[in-house]
């Protein structure tokens, strides 16, 4: 049996080519797995379980009959969706994780995160990291009508966009929305495991590090954009796999 981790799907209704590979995906691979694994930005914005979507609808049907099938949906808020709530999460059938949190893989503990906390390097975003993490704030901000949430988001898409643009001119955008190492290096001493998983950075690979005399391994999963990406975890170790749009 396989337990399968994925990403950074970034569901969006300007892309239903997505939508239909991941409704594919839940329907076939998944139906067959130990449990899925969401690690955060689900969906590319995400303002309140009282979004009417048609994306947000179809997605919580497809997880809700994945999970009625005997399949345990996990989900780790993302830096898109980390507004998604228990409302949405009981209709989608899934249970919501702290972020990060550690699970036992076939006997391996193992530590899972969305994977913004680990890019301490981007001192603008961390800061409105804390400040939209604020229980006040969210509180607030749901209060508001669905219209200004949503004027909201895409200001805060944009201002994004104007960031990393600001980065690639000056040419620290590789290093500064990635990892930093020093970062890394403390959160496997601080948990004494040897494996992470994590997404955020779009950037799919398997790390070998020694970390305190101990080899230990970073697993980033990779982005939904051009394609799907899926981590499949088995008794015999695991692969970091492409899927393919049809």
């Amino acid at each position: 049996m396989t337990t399968l981790f994925i990403s950074d799907v970034h569901l969006d209704a300007e892309r239903p080519q997505i939508t239909e590979l991941f409704g594919r995906f839940l329907r076939s691979e998944a139906y067959g797995a130990d449990a899925l694994y969401i690690l955060g930005d689900l969906f590319e914005a995400w303002v309140g379980d009282d979004d009417p979507s048609e994306t947000g609808a179809f997605v919580a049907r497809e997880l809700h009959e994945l999970q009625a099938s005997g399949v345990p949906v996990h989900f780790i808020r993302g830096n898109r969706d980390f507004l998604l709530g228990e409302d949405f999460a009981q209709r989608a059938g899934m249970r919501i994780l702290p972020d990060p949190s550690v699970v036992m893989l076939y006997g391996e503990p193992t530590l899972i995160m969305h994977g913004d906390t680990l890019c301490t390097d981007d001192l603008a975003y961390q800061q409105f990291r804390a400040q939209t993490r604020n229980p006040q704030w969210q509180a607030q901000f749901l209060a508001q009508p669905l219209a200004a949430r949503v004027a909201f988001a895409q200001q805060a898409r944009a201002a994004s966009r104007a960031h990393q643009s600001g980065l690639k001119q000056q040419g620290t955008m590789e290093t500064i929305t990635d990892v930093s190492p020093a970062t890394v290096e403390s959160t496997f001493g601080r948990y004494g495991l040897s494996r992470i998983i994590h997404g955020h950075t779009h950037r799919p690979a398997v790390h070998e590090l020694m970390i305190e005399g101990r080899p230990c391994e970073r697993i980033v999963l990779g982005d939904w954009y051009d394609h799907g990406s899926v981590l499949r975890v088995s008794r015999k170790g695991f692969e970091l796999c492409g899927l393919a749009m049809q």
